[in-house]
């Protein structure tokens, strides 16, 4: 930061305004009174001092936790850092002119390009003649490429831009999580059963002067299970939560895939039921309200504390009759192991399957180090990654199959070598 420079136009309120309002398409709600708040507090505390001025606008801009890597990039890319304004032209075209190593955007770099260049078609610098002399033309055979669509299914949910994230909860919206019924012990009336209904079968003789002329039959009857989501909403889990929660809002409010009910739990440092919002045919409204009911969103992580609460206050009411449990977490916790895998032990128990979604799981070298991870594995069902729209979309065919762990046992076998 102290290597930023700040712009020399002497027009200072006019660039915390158009600042402002590159801030707001990025997403923070910042309306006009904070720019002139911004204003007057920028007049108050001078701006000789880079690391000052950049201070006394995050004060005046970002109130949440999860705003501060957006304001960063922003401020960054706004206030005259040549080098970062060309590695953010990079992320918005498909040619590289090497500006800056390849890699992936950071999270918010995306948004923040799209939301500062938004309508402006602002050119690369250009490079020096000796520079451009031994520039080769590229040619790119886009035939065998990705779609739109299924790039985007791929894609990190913490990487997304924001009309990727836009049209990454349109695709949520329409995705299904089928599940199959569960068979029970009453019986109920069936002309193809194994089992003959004698009851019925007299009751229909004696309407008939005691002639038996046909024996009615029985089988098990079917019931729908209950789907409970236990949603991390802590600060590492921000932007996965947003979005899986569009996908829980989509599966509630879909008639016909067979869920009996669909219970929603949010937990950070403590737990929250936003079933009765989910119920709500606008996502966006039902999203607000359970937003607002949940006071601890992007805080802490407190999994084990939260998971007794659920345990002692919920299991009883909502886990019956066979529920499957999605718990959607990233393992990161600082309780006590113990009780946090007492926990964990108490809730496999009580429901029919428990799967776990980290995204975490979305690199390739990832490890079973952290102990919430290791306190938690040994008691889940199915172990699956929960980071782009393709591994909810996995999720569904794999949520009926009984045999599916997903990276459970592979591992649990790193656990085991590392205890050996």
């Amino acid at each position: 930061m102290d290597d930023l420079a700040l712009p020399e136009s002497g027009k200072l309120a006019h660039n915390i305004a158009h600042f402002a309002r590159a801030l707001r398409r990025a997403g923070l709600p910042i309306g006009p009174g904070r720019v002139i708040d911004a204003i007057r507090a920028v007049e108050a505390a001078g701006f000789t001092e880079r690391v000052d001025f950049y201070w006394t606008l995050h004060a005046c801009f970002v109130s949440r936790p999860e705003q501060r890597a957006v304001f960063e990039q922003i401020f960054r890319l706004y206030w005259r850092d040549p080098q970062f304004l060309e590695h953010m032209m990079t992320l918005l075209l498909p040619a590289v002119r090497g500006v800056q190593e390849e890699r992936l955007a950071d999270a918010a770099e995306k948004r923040a390009a799209e939301a500062l260049l938004d309508g402006n078609g602002v050119d690369l610098p250009e490079m020096p003649p000796e520079m451009q002399e031994e520039e080769a033309q590229i040619e790119i055979d886009a035939s065998a490429t990705m779609s739109h669509e299924e790039r985007l299914k791929s894609l990190d949910f913490e990487q997304m831009s924001l009309a990727e994230v836009a049209e990454a909860k349109r695709m949520l919206a329409r995705l299904a999580l089928p599940v199959r019924p569960l068979v029970t012990r009453r019986m109920v009336a069936d002309p193809g059963g194994r089992r003959i209904d004698a009851r019925r079968t007299l009751r229909a003789a004696l309407r008939q002067g005691g002639e038996v002329t046909r024996l009615m039959r029985r089988a098990p009857g079917e019931r729908w299970p209950n789907l409970v989501v236990l949603c991390d909403i802590s600060g590492s889990m921000s932007q996965y939560s947003r979005l899986v929660l569009h996908f829980v809002h989509a599966v509630a409010n879909r008639k016909g895939q067979g869920w009996a009910r669909v219970h929603a739990f949010t937990f950070g440092t403590r737990l929250t039921n936003i079933t009765r919002h989910l119920r709500n045919r606008d996502v966006d409204a039902a999203l607000k309200a359970a937003g607002a009911e949940a006071q601890d969103w992007s805080g802490g992580t407190r999994i084990g504390t939260c998971l007794r609460g659920f345990n002692r206050d919920w299991s009883r009411r909502v886990l019956g009759q066979g529920a499957v449990v999605l718990l959607i977490t990233d393992g990161l916790d600082r309780d006590d192991t113990g009780a946090l895998a007492a926990e964990m032990e108490r809730l496999h128990l009580s429901c029919r399957r428990l799967i776990w979604l980290n995204p975490l799981l979305r690199w390739d070298g990832f490890a079973p180090k952290a102990t919430g991870i290791r306190a938690m594995l040994p008691h889940v069902d199915s172990f699956r990654a929960g980071h782009s729209i393709a591994s909810l979309e996995a999720l569904g065919a794999a949520i009926s199959e009984a045999r599916d762990t997903g990276e459970k046992a592979r591992l649990m076998a790193m656990i085991g070598a590392d205890g050996a």
